[in-house]
Order: structure tokens, then sequence, then C-alpha cells
């Protein structure tokens, strides 16, 4: 059978991820006033640095062999925040994008329940966001990072427990050690697949 994509990483084993929100901006400085001029390019990204628990062969195996089915940079795969699978505010309910031709750092919502925290995590399709601000009501807006990488349907589906996004191996190697001759470290990064 071959091997589609999006994977799914094997449960468990997370020691520790390092998810950071990249932003690309230019900056420069006057020489002789200090004065700045800084531009917001539209290019913001997700990367993670995931370090796995020392484990034993018969563990490590799955983890390796998932890592190695991507091919380097080639496939891709689902990943989330452990931290943040469930949501610190009090969303319930089946939320849904509230009309479509969407774009930038705001998204309209409707169909919610309860409220979303500053913190949460949304998917929508492939795609992880962040929420900046707290927010409740049935229908309102999110303000959220990154900016919308498409414009979503109208109706389409937010998902706010386990929230994933798109990424793939920031490096084409997928080193792993054995610390011994049966406990693996397993260390890699990753970038959003865009």
């Amino acid at each position: 059978m071959a091997i589609t994509y999006p994977i799914s990483l094997p449960a468990g084993g997370v020691k520790q991820i390092s998810m950071n929100m990249v932003n690309t901006t230019a900056m420069s400085s006057s020489p002789f006033t200090g004065q700045q001029q800084v531009y917001r390019h539209p290019n913001e990204y997700w990367q993670a640095d995931i370090s796995l628990i020392p484990m034993l062969r018969a563990n490590a195996e799955n983890w390796i062999a998932a890592i190695a089915s991507l091919c380097g940079q080639y496939g891709t795969m689902l990943l989330g925040d452990p931290a943040g699978a469930t949501p610190q505010g009090t969303v319930s309910g089946s939320p849904v994008v509230d009309g479509a031709s969407q774009g930038g750092f705001e998204l309209n919502i409707r169909a919610m329940t309860g409220s979303f925290a500053a913190g949460d995590y949304i998917q929508i399709g492939s795609r992880l966001y962040k929420i900046l601000k707290d927010v409740s009501g049935a229908a309102c807006t999110l303000d959220i990072w990154p900016r919308l990488r498409e414009s979503p349907a109208d109706g389409a589906a937010i998902i706010y427990t386990d929230a994933r996004g798109l990424f793939r191996l920031q490096k084409a190697e997928s080193p792993f050690t054995y610390v011994s001759p049966k406990l693996a470290s397993i260390q890699f990064s990753v970038i959003e697949a865009l």
C-alpha cells in the first residue's frame, strides 16, 4: 500500500515541542537620527522543534518509520501543539466560518457556544491558527495568527480540539541516535508546508 500524505505521527512520546511563530519583517534605522522604518512582509509561518522521550527500540521504530516515510522534505504531516490540544476557553458546539472571501488576520465565525481564550488554537482545513484575543458570542470575529492562507468557504468547519496544521521536515535528514543498544533518542524540526 502506498503512503499517502499528510501522515499522522505516532501517539505519545513527545518530551518537548517548541512552537515558533515566524514573522518576516524588515527594519532600517537612520544612522543620524535613529528613526526606524519597519515593513511587515506577508509571510508568517509556523516552525517547531520536537524532542521525543528516550524510548525502547520497539517504540522508537514507529517514530523512525513515520519520519522516514516523509522522504525528507517531500512528504507532509499533521502536527499540533500538545499543550494546546484542549481550548482554554469554554467553546463548544460546531462553529463555522461566517462568509466567503475572507482574508487577513481576522475571521468571522458563527454558531459558536461559549468563548475562545487568547492562545487557543483552531484548524481550518489543514491550516493551524492561534487566537490572539478573548472572544465570545454566537457570531463573532476572531483575531488570528498567521493570516488566512486561503479564503475558507462559507460554512467551513472550525476544529478547536486537537487542532493541527500541515508541516514538513525542515531538513532532508532524519536523525536518530541510540544512546544504548536498546534506547533511542529522536529529535527533529518541522516547518509549515505552504
